[in-house]
């Protein structure tokens, strides 16, 4: 039986059905156009369902089906469920960046909570961006909020191997560059991948993200793993309906959950995962919204101390289906459990303790002891340094040893369009021990900080059998990507940071251990460069993409917009 802490009349959507007045009876009868009776809304909670399916998102596809068994859940506790659609944002198909649309979600989400007679929320996400901008647009409103993840695919397979979609791609890719396999095969490559519904089944940024909103205790506990079409799933969809309206009831908000050490778990969590470097900049994002600073100091502290035990690709070599079988998240959290604070609290109304209580590590080799892990420090590193005086990321677990302490001269591309062109260039002066240097890629160069982080090698040095060089720039890398690539440089080049002085041939220093990254040119001379340096022209002179330009923020503050980062709500809507 749920304890209620708030009656009929405090019931928000009450405001719009409730009263005896012309606007009212106007929403009561509005209602009944729409085929609902005084019983289906009256004296019931009003749940809103934002749903970011579409025919353009891969990752989303079961969702027109899950959100009927959401819809059950809701009906089934006594709820009324009210489906909101938003932008989908597939991460495969939205041009220029599915980050630059991120911000766009958020506000869009928070507008739809907003403005509709609903007292609670379920959270419809999974592919990578949805995931943050949802969370951020409820930690903003601060209704009753609940994360419901979309779910891994199911493995790849091709000629008997077993492939992680991203991660293999990229390295056929690299393959069909070099000459060694054709066309055909690379297809056959491709189609093998996408067996199902469901996000990137590797560690990339979908799955980190969905694991980081369990860990925070906005999701069912063990929810973030189950892949999208195991039957187990759609259960917890409908378990996920009738949590929300127990929650609306008992007035559970993000704010009642959320706090210092929930951030600090999720981190925790990212770490020992090895999860994608976007993470860095999604939960910064989050935190602010939750008025909770976090910073990159913060991750590369715990980097230091949580070892990467998750052995999923990209840095280990299994996949999320094996991750789930041997235990899911809950078990995971179970290893970190004096690592973690097991009394945060969750949507369960109970704490992080009570929701791994029961929970088993089923196979060794996927989920690692802490005693023998598969990286001795985190997934990711935090890089400061005169290239990088805000600091940057790498993947330190999907980086090649050998460039852990490296030297070698620029080589330097302006943008992406100069890249595309030059890479293959047979005339590129470039070498394996070359650092390959991208300007103007980041949040507002780019626009939109797309994945174009893992620079494509030289075909030339390809068919030489070289698979990783360092490669350097401000924008971001897929999470299911792989190399020694540093990303998020802060500042950005197209305002003027180091990264937009460098020239080909300048040597960069690199040092993984000691956490710098550093452009060795003298500081007289950087002064000369950047007296001669022009902005940019933005692409850009209307619409979202200039608003996105002109409130940004740098990656290292999680490129939120400067005026939804902090600061309360806008007032709830009149209603009259």
């Amino acid at each position: 039986m749920v304890k209620r802490k708030i009656n009929l009349g405090s019931l928000r959507s009450q405001r719009w059905y409730g009263p005896e007045d012309m606007r009212g009876t106007s929403h009561r009868a509005r209602s009944r156009q729409l085929g609902y009776s005084s019983e289906d809304f009256g004296g019931k909670p009003c749940v809103g369902i934002i749903n970011t399916w579409s025919d353009m998102n891969t990752c989303h596809s079961h969702f027109k089906q899950r959100v009927e068994e959401i819809k059950r859940g809701v009906y089934e506790s006594g709820g009324f469920p009210i489906e909101l659609p938003a932008m989908s944002l597939g991460e495969i198909m939205v041009k220029p960046s599915t980050m630059l649309y991120r911000n766009f979600l958020a506000m869009e989400a928070e507008e739809l909570i907003r403005c509709h007679p609903i007292d609670g929320v379920v959270l419809m996400g999974g592919c990578d961006k949805t995931t943050p901008a949802l969370l951020m647009a409820a930690l903003t409103m601060d209704l009753p909020a609940i994360y419901m993840p979309a779910g891994p695919m199911l493995r790849g397979y091709y000629a008997g191997e077993t492939l992680g979609s991203g991660t293999d791609v990229l390295r056929y890719w690299a393959d069909k560059r070099a000459g060694l396999i054709d066309q055909d095969t690379f297809e056959n490559v491709v189609g093998g991948l996408s067996r199902s519904a469901g996000t990137c089944m590797v560690m990339g940024t979908a799955a980190t993200m969905m694991s980081i909103a369990e860990t925070l205790g906005l999701a069912l506990p063990g929810s973030s793993s189950i892949p999208a079409v195991d039957s187990h799933h759609a259960l917890m969809a409908s378990a996920t309906g009738r949590r929300i309206v127990e929650m609306i009831w008992e007035d559970l908000k993000p704010s009642d959950i959320l706090n210092q050490s929930s951030f600090d778990n999720a981190a925790i969590v990212d770490m020992a995962l090895g999860g994608s470097t976007n993470a860095m900049i999604h939960l910064i994002a989050v935190a602010g919204r939750a008025g909770i600073k976090l910073d990159l100091d913060q991750f590369d502290k715990i980097s230091r101390t949580i070892p990467v035990i998750a052995n999923i690709k990209p840095s280990g070599k299994f996949l999320m289906e094996d991750f789930y079988y041997a235990g899911g998240l809950k078990a995971l959290l179970l290893r970190l459990a004096d690592k973690l604070d097991l009394d945060a609290k969750t949507i369960t109304g109970g704490t992080l303790s009570e929701n791994i209580k029961g929970a088993e590590v089923y196979d060794n080799d996927v989920i690692l002891p802490l005693d023998k892990p598969l990286y001795h420090e985190g997934g990711t590193a935090i890089l400061k340094g005169n290239l990088a005086p805000n600091g940057c990321v790498i993947k330190q677990t999907a980086a090649d040893p050998k460039f852990y302490n490296h030297k070698g001269k620029a080589v330097v591309f302006s943008n992406y369009s100069d890249l595309s062109a030059r890479i293959d260039d047979p005339k590129l002066v470039v070498d394996e021990n070359s650092v390959l240097v991208l300007q103007n890629s980041g949040p507002i160069g780019a626009p939109g900080m797309p994945e174009w982080g893992m620079l494509p090698i030289p075909k030339k040095l390809l068919k030489k059998g070289v698979r990783d060089m360092v490669r350097i720039s401000d924008c971001r890398m897929s999470g299911t990507a792989y190399g020694t690539c540093i990303l998020h440089i802060s500042p950005e080049a197209a305002i003027g940071g180091p990264l937009a002085l460098v020239k080909d041939g300048d040597i960069i220093e690199l040092n993984i251990h000691d956490r710098e990254l550093n452009l060795l040119v003298d500081r007289k001379e950087l002064e000369k460069r950047k007296l001669k340096w022009k902005a940019p022209k933005f692409p850009a002179s209307r619409g979202y993409t200039a608003l996105f330009a002109q409130h940004v923020t740098q990656a290292h503050e999680g490129c939120d917009f400067d005026f939804l980062h902090f600061g309360k709500p806008t007032p709830e809507p009149l209603i009259f």
